[in-house]
């Protein structure tokens, strides 16, 4: 039954059979769009309003597991495993992940976080030059930093496409592939760890590394290789001016969908190749699963790939492993006093500012209740001559 599925969908080379994009756009949230607070319902309306012949739909935290047993379940594509593995995962930002690519994968369309924002419309996602007919999915790229590659903890983040937003034509191989190679990750690392799926600890770079970018971009990059028959490595996106197909993968400039961050050669969002905006109010997730933080030189994403800042914390760190333990604590607690006492002075400072403000607000009350005063004192004057003519 499932060789029969795959063969109907697929053609000889797992290339879609779809000839256009899904008109639909597909973001995922807590609640129903009914319920946004201010600042994502803003943002949401920039993808209807610059895309009004669209349809568009918010998968949330209530109905997303009803959304999965439906098209998982026997009578759509019969994949019970996919099923069982959703109602495992218990941290949200795993699970936000798996949804995005089994919507993808099931409906097609554009997938685009709750925090980003649409620039230009879902038609310019695909430049003149290219045919639709010919493209399977349209990806933009993230983090172009090669040189750090082989960096210990930046390396695996070093080069990925970009998964905030994205588009595909509906049951594309690569989408399954990656779902698939997600839920093997899980129960590995289920294993590893000795504890059901829902009880996993996962700091940053395994998120990332798991589900994430670097998840997003492997599989893509696996899945070009396998359609054209040679490999394909991040060299070929490497610096792009132009966008690119291969494999059927559209893969725009870094400045169509994460323009802005400062690093890549990103550009800014003023110019004509931003589609969207990212503004990054709705990624709270690193809380629950932080990344690494060296206990006195703090973590090297603060760098944000520059790379004199990066040399620097490497030496730094360096230099404070060769020290003896002795010696490392004693600087981690003279970091730690310090930072309580800046703490601490931070705290004054702000209730000296609180304190001063509610002063200046009694001061504004008490200027504006005499400048009443003054009114009623000058509008009883005017009356008593107004009498008194009378």
């Amino acid at each position: 039954m499932m060789i029969f599925f795959w063969n109907s969908i697929f053609n000889g080379s797992g290339v879609s059979n779809h000839e256009l994009f899904p008109r639909k756009i597909w973001q995922t949230w807590k609640v129903d769009v009914l319920d946004f607070e201010e600042k994502h319902l803003k943002v949401a309306r920039s993808w209807t309003n610059v895309n009004p012949s669209f349809r568009y739909e918010v998968l949330t935290d209530q109905n997303s597991l009803a959304w999965v047993e439906y098209n998982f379940g026997p009578d759509r594509f019969n994949r019970l495993d996919i099923i069982y593995m959703y109602k495992e995962i218990t941290a949200k930002i795993i699970k936000a992940d798996l949804l995005r690519y089994l919507v993808m994968y099931v409906e097609g369309g554009v997938y685009t976080d709750i925090d980003v924002e649409a620039i230009r419309p879902v038609q310019r996602f695909i430049p003149e030059r290219w045919n639709e007919r010919d493209i399977d999915m349209v990806v933009g790229v993230e983090i172009d930093e090669p040189e750090w590659k082989d960096h210990p903890i930046l390396g695996p983040k070093s080069q990925s496409f970009c998964q905030w937003t994205f588009m595909c034509k509906p049951q594309l191989r690569v989408m399954m592939d990656l779902v698939e190679n997600i839920m093997d990750w899980l129960r590995d690392e289920a294993t590893k760890q000795r504890v059901p799926i829902g009880e996993i600890k996962l700091d940053f770079d395994q998120v990332i590394s798991g589900t994430g970018p670097s998840a997003f971009t492997k599989a893509i990059l696996a899945d070009m290789s396998r359609k054209t028959g040679r490999d394909i490595t991040w060299n070929t996106f490497h610096s792009l001016d132009e966008s690119k197909v291969v494999g059927n993968v559209l893969v725009l400039t870094v400045e169509a969908f994460a323009a802005g961050q400062g690093h890549s050669d990103s550009g800014t969002h003023d110019t004509k190749q931003a589609l969207v905006k990212h503004h990054y109010h709705a990624s709270q997730w690193p809380k629950s699963h932080p990344r690494y933080k060296h206990p006195i030189f703090g973590e090297i994403e603060e760098c944000n790939w520059k790379p004199e800042c990066v040399h620097r914390w490497d030496e730094d760190k360096a230099a404070f492993e060769a020290l003896d333990p002795a010696e490392q604590k004693r600087r981690i607690d003279e970091k730690l006093a310090k930072d309580k006492i800046e703490e601490e002075e931070k705290r004054l400072e702000e209730e000296r500012k609180h304190d001063a403000d509610r002063e200046q607000a009694d001061k504004d009350r008490g200027a504006k209740a005499e400048q009443f005063e003054a009114f009623l004192k000058y509008s009883e004057e005017l009356r008593n001559k107004q009498d008194h003519r009378d």
